[in-house]
Formats: structure tokens, sequence, C-alpha cells
């Protein structure tokens, strides 16, 4: 029980982090500060799945449609999975990073009309900032308090 109520407070923290931050959350140019959470999945697999629900619920509240909602969150599903198959905590980043650039770039880019590569450059630096200045320095906080995770 206390395994799926963790996972519940991921997604729940994962939406309304996005939510509160919208304006810098969606969009070609973004640093969705809830992806940052996406290293999570590195200590518990099923983490994953908070984070994709999160995601769903802050992608209709979102305005860019059904193909963020099921496009931008599997995105998100596929890389807390991968992220949980990470050999080391500075590899847990990497994932979220990878996936979002080449995954949600397929969509924006027609959505905004912007060059694919353009966009993944946007992606990629976005994501970096979150996952890497933010989701790194959370990772490794959470791993010293692992029993409470």
């Amino acid at each position: 029980m206390r395994g799926i109520v963790k996972v519940a407070i991921v997604g729940s923290l994962y939406a309304a982090l996005t939510i509160v931050l919208a304006p810098i959350s969606y969009g070609p140019i973004q640093v969705r500060v809830a992806e940052a959470l996406v290293v999570l999945p590195y200590i518990r697999r099923s983490y994953m799945w908070g984070l994709f629900g999160g995601c769903i619920i802050a992608n209709i509240y979102g305005g860019l449609g059904i193909w963020d909602v099921i496009g931008g969150s599997l995105c998100t599903l596929v890389a807390g999975f991968l992220t949980s198959l990470m050999p080391k905590p500075i590899l847990a980043p990497l994932p979220p990073i990878a996936v979002n650039a080449f995954g949600v770039s397929l969509y924006l880019h027609y959505l905004f009309n912007l060059p694919y590569w353009l966009t993944v450059a946007y992606i990629a630096l976005g994501e970096s900032i979150a996952c890497f200045a933010l989701g790194y320095p959370l990772l490794k906080w959470v791993l010293k308090r692992k029993e409470y995770f």
C-alpha cells in the first residue's frame, strides 16, 4: 500500500509542478522543472507509472491536444523505464533527455511549424537543465535517504 501512495505522490508532484510553472513547462522552448523527477525510477521502477499519470494530467492541462497527452506521456513512461535500467546515478538523467528531445520534438515541430533539429536542440537543452541541474542533485539527495523512498 505504501508503494502505491509513493507512486501517487510522485505523479501528483509532477502534475502540480508542471501546471504551476505552466509558462515554462509547455511549448518548443521549455524547462519543465517536473522532469527532474524522471530520475526517480532509478530508485524504484514503479515511480515511472506515477510520472506517466502525472504527465497525462499535466498535458491535458497544457492545451497542446492529444499529441501531447499521448505522445509526451508515453515519452515520459519510456524515459522512466530506461532510467530504471541505468547502472550508475550519473547516467539517470540521460534517458529523459534523449527520449524527450527526439520523441517530443516529433510532434512539437509539426504543431509549431519549426525545423525538427532546432526543436530537438530546444527540448534537449530544457531537459538537460531539468534533469542534470535539478534531477541529478535530487537523486543524490534521495539516495542518501533511500529508506524513505
